[in-house]
């Protein structure tokens, strides 16, 4: 009996440790989720690529100034334009190495940092992420006058799910995402198996969902040697595109994959956007 006891007694003890991990990650959890801190004292702009560039203010629909960059194409007339959202840590002066390479295909690219990140007010959420992105195609669309089937939409890991999430409401002409989850809710559960995450979760970043309801092409670049984002993310993310998405595999870990480390994924890219801009939008 007095074993039985100690055994019930261990037990208990386990539980409660268990159930206040539980509730410290229920109330922390957002923590788990953005970094905006860091990278935040950069001060890179396009202008060390050597690119021209406008230094935007670009206004939310519930009030928050977001800081954004506006690098235009070389070519005239250009292509299009595409919008590019950054992953969950650092900020738009951290992804200056796509520039020159989008810029090459002839699209203007627009830059933005979501609610908290960089130089833009306010404190990041999931919501808020979504307006984020609202706002910068608001730009595009009405300040610029692109129309939806002339932007390219470009989400990098958590950017994904934004851009996705995006591109089911706009139907813009092509999306393209890197190193992106199928959704923070499946990633987790991988992550941290020994939590209930589908039950205190607070976020749905549900990327895969975004691309069911998306109607256009997707390119799918994700690396095997992702060692956050496993590479059958990547994978599901293909196979719900079906026949309209393309899987591009890149080499090295998440925070080190780059869509244009190769010549064949630069490539790749470039007949993907010309596939993509034969298509006829209505």
């Amino acid at each position: 009996m007095a074993v039985l006891k100690s055994l019930l007694r261990i037990l208990f003890v386990c539980v409660a440790a268990w159930a206040l991990v539980v509730a410290w990650v229920w109330l922390t959890q957002a923590r788990l989720v953005y970094f905006p801190q860091i990278g935040r004292d950069n001060p890179a702009t396009p202008a060390a690529a050597g690119l021209p560039f406008e230094d935007l203010r670009i206004g939310t629909e519930d009030g928050e100034t977001l800081a954004a960059w506006w690098v235009p194409a070389k070519t005239s007339p250009a292509k299009g334009a595409m919008l590019l959202f950054h992953g969950n840590a650092g900020s738009i002066a951290d992804r200056i190495l796509y520039l020159p390479h989008f810029n090459a295909t002839g699209y203007g690219v627009l830059l933005v940092d979501y609610r908290g990140y960089g130089r833009s007010s306010g404190s990041p959420d999931e919501a808020g992420t979504h307006a984020d992105a609202r706002a910068a195609w608001r730009w595009l669309t009405v300040e610029r006058g692109f129309a939806a089937g002339d932007i390219v939409l470009v989400g990098e890991s958590l950017g994904g799910a934004v851009a996705a999430e995006l591109a089911a409401r706009v139907q813009p002409r092509a999306l393209l995402l890197l190193s992106t989850f199928t959704s923070v809710n499946d990633l987790g559960g991988e992550l941290y198996p020994w939590l209930p995450v589908r039950f205190i979760s607070r976020f749905r970043y549900d990327t895969l969902q975004g691309v069911k309801d998306y109607r256009g092409p997707v390119l799918v670049a994700h690396s095997r040697d992702d060692e956050i984002v496993p590479f059958a993310h990547g994978q599901r993310l293909q196979a719900a595109a079906g026949v309209r998405g393309r899987l591009l595999e890149m080499r090295g870990g998440h925070n080190d994959a780059f869509l244009f480390g190769a010549p064949e994924r630069a490539a790749a890219v470039k007949d993907f956007l010309g596939s993509a801009a034969k298509i006829i939008y209505k």
